[in-house]
C-alpha cells in the first residue's frame, strides 16, 4: 500500500493516470545515497512522540524520523558494501548575525538551535570518504558543489532519503531531475512532521520526478547492481 493511499482520492489518481504522470525512470549503474539534514534537531536525541519531542528541538519530526533512520540504516550498509558514494547535505549551523534572510523570518524557531542539534545522528553518521555538503537554503544543489562531485563520481541515479519530505527532500528531487538524474525516493526513509504533506508531496513526486517506493525494493535493485571498484 502506497504512503498516500487514502489520502488522495481516486479521482486524482484518476487525472494523474490521464495525464500520463507515473511513468518509471528506472535505476542506472551508478547510484549514490542521499542523506539529507538527518540531525538530531530533526529528530530529536532519543525516540519521542512529536508533541513531546519537540519540547527539545522544535525542529523535530519526532517518531517519524526515528523511524526512517531505521529504514535508511540498512540503505547506507548496502552502498558502503557497494563501494557507492554517500553524500550528506545538511543544514550547517546558524550564525544568527548573517544567516538570516527569509529563513529566519519564516522560521524563526531554527535559528536557536544548540551544537548538538547539528550533531548527525549517530546511527547513520557520515564516515571518512562520505561527501558533506553543509547548504543554507532546502535544495542539496543550491550554492553547494554536489553537481560537480556527482559529475566527478559518474552518478547516474540518486537514492534520496532524510527530511523533510515537503521541503529539503522535494526540493533536492526536483533539482536532480532537472539536471537529468534518475530519481528514486524510497518512501519510508524520507520524513516530515505532517502525516498528510508527507503522502501528498510522495504521490506528487512520483508523478512528475521520482520513482517512490518501499526501502526494502530500493535494497533489492540496489543489491544486484555491479560492485563499484
Amino acid at each position: 500500500m502506497a504512503a498516500w493511499s487514502g489520502i488522495i482520492t481516486d479521482e486524482e489518481e484518476r487525472r494523474y493516470r490521464k495525464a500520463g504522470f507515473g511513468g518509471t525512470g528506472g535505476i542506472g549503474t551508478r547510484p549514490a545515497l542521499l542523506v539529507i539534514d538527518v540531525q538530531y534537531r530533526t529528530v530529536g536525541t532519543t525516540p519521542k512522540p512529536y508533541w513531546e519531542a519537540i519540547e527539545e528541538y522544535p525542529t523535530s519530526c519526532g517518531d517519524a524520523g526515528w523511524a526512517a533512520v531505521g529504514k535508511i540504516a540498512p540503505l547506507l550498509a548496502t552502498f558502503r558494501q557497494k563501494n557507492f558514494p554517500v553524500l550528506y547535505p545538511h543544514v550547517a549551523p546558524k550564525n544568527a548575525a548573517i544567516d538570516g534572510g527569509r529563513l529566519a523570518a519564516k522560521i524563526p524557531s531554527i535559528m536557536g538551535i544548540d551544537a548538538k542539534g547539528y550533531r548527525f545522528v549517530d546511527e547513520i553518521a557520515p564516515r571518512e570518504g562520505d561527501v558533506l555538503l553543509p547548504k543554507k537554503h532546502p535544495s542539496a544543489f543550491f550554492g553547494t558543489p554536489l553537481v560537480s562531485h556527482l559529475i566527478d563520481l559518474q552518478i547516474d541515479t540518486l537514492i534520496v532519503t532524510g527530511c523533510t519530505t515537503s521541503g529539503c527532500v522535494r526540493s533536492s528531487v526536483t533539482d536532480a531531475f532537472a539536471y537529468n538524474f534518475k530519481v528514486i525516493v524510497p518512501e519510508d526513509a524520507v520524513y516530515d512532521r505532517a502525516p498528510t504533506s508527507h503522502a501528498v508531496n510522495l504521490w506528487d513526486m512520483n508523478g512528475k520526478y521520482a520513482d517512490v517506493m518501499p526501502s526494502a525494493d530500493v535494497l533489492s535493485m540496489v543489491g544486484g547492481l555491479k560492485a563499484r571498484a
